[in-house]
């Protein structure tokens, strides 16, 4: 089992509303990097620290499970989509992306700046200079340390 953080602008897409459907496939991400984390990496069963970006504060909202594997993102052949890709095609498509399904909602949400004060986290890629992929790796311990901090208020 693997440990990820996902990103998420909370007006697009929010815990809360991964709540409410469920699950629900993590489509429209246009980096390769990111792909290929889905596409490679990431098996059902794996861990996701659900991070709302752009928001105020940013941080991690609650938890997800990868429930399904990376399958071609739909979004990519859907000319009506702003993630509509003219280069891809359903034989040969450029865009993957897994599902996730809802795990919990944190009663206390773990800010980005808690997570920075956080001596144990100083090497958690969400707080290192100009890292700013939406999807990224998370060591095992670091997820421990997010779960700690989510219990306490």
């Amino acid at each position: 089992m693997k440990y990820w953080l996902m990103k998420s602008e909370p007006d697009v897409f929010s815990i809360d509303d991964l709540k409410k459907k469920k699950s629900s496939l993590w489509d429209g991400v246009r980096n390769y990097q990111a792909r290929n984390f889905m596409r490679n990496d990431m098996h059902p069963g794996d861990c996701v620290l659900f991070y709302h970006s752009n928001a105020t504060p940013p941080g991690v909202a609650g938890l997800a499970t990868v429930s399904k594997q990376a399958s071609a993102d739909p979004t990519q052949f859907d000319k009506k989509s702003e993630y509509y890709d003219p280069k891809s095609s359903k034989e040969k498509p450029r865009w993957f992306c897994v599902e996730v399904q809802f795990k919990e909602k944190f009663k206390h949400f773990v800010s980005l700046e808690a997570i920075k004060q956080n001596l144990d986290l100083k090497d958690m890629l969400v707080v290192q200079k100009g890292q700013r992929l939406s999807i990224q790796p998370v060591e095992k311990k670091h997820f421990d340390k997010i779960l700690k901090m989510a219990l306490k208020p």
